[in-house]
């Protein structure tokens, strides 16, 4: 697996979620990518022969919480919370999470060569878990575009399209991705709500004495008990 170099571990990413102000319905979204991407990670990981060229998983995990480390405030002002998101983690030292944050909307590099190996990036993980994903909940992927066009179409022809454009790209990366998984799109939800529990809110993710501002508000709910009912849904 590729090393990955300077990262926040998961309490800091959680600190960063507190300190940009993430809404709580946003920090769930976010745990629920991570869970979607770290799903798919480890059925890749089964393929021994694709091993080598995966993405580490502190890398997908601290990737998949911070993806939206711009959200709040750009609702505010109308900004790019991709490109804002990468300048923040550029500014506070993690790089790599710069580069996932910049591309989890718009995907840059579509290389199907590269992908038929498979050998797949953190970013494309994340981008792909972040399209499966309406709010806390997992879609399939035209469900998520139907969403996205009525929310951010605005009834122009010409964003519609390019939205239309992206989700082409991310069903050809969907393609590929379950080439080498031992399970369809359509398990993933079921999977996930299999999967997510302990593994990650034992190992993933704080186990005691954090809380969020604005969610122990919403169930009264902190600490352990809090980060289990985030994780588990």
């Amino acid at each position: 697996m590729n090393r990955p170099g300077n990262l926040p571990d998961i309490a800091n990413c959680f600190r960063l979620m507190e300190e940009y102000a993430m809404l709580p319905n946003i920090r769930r979204h976010s745990i629920m990518v991570a869970r979607v991407a770290l799903l798919i990670l480890d059925g890749l990981l089964q393929n021994r022969t694709i091993q080598p060229f995966l993405p580490d998983r502190p890398l997908v995990v601290a990737g998949a919480l911070l993806h939206d480390i711009a959200k709040t405030p750009c609702l505010h002002n109308d900004g790019d919370h991709a490109r804002v998101g990468g300048e923040i983690c550029d500014r506070l030292g993690y790089p790599e999470i710069a580069r996932i944050v910049e591309e989890h909307v718009l995907l840059q590099n579509h290389d199907d060569e590269r992908r038929r190996r498979g050998e797949f990036s953190a970013r494309e993980l994340i981008y792909y878990a972040d399209k499966r994903v309406r709010h806390e909940e997992i879609v399939s992927l035209d469900e998520r575009l139907d969403y996205i066009v009525e929310r951010y179409g605005g009834g122009e022809a010409e964003i519609e399209r390019r939205i239309r454009e992206n989700f082409v790209r991310c069903v050809q990366l969907e393609y590929f991705l379950f080439s080498f998984l031992p399970f369809s799109p359509a398990d993933l939800a079921q999977l996930v709500r299999n999967y997510g529990g302990e593994n990650l809110a034992g190992e993933m993710f704080p186990a005691e004495g954090m809380t969020y501002p604005g969610r122990e508000q919403e169930t009264g709910q902190v600490g352990s008990g809090l980060i289990d009912s985030m994780v588990r849904g």
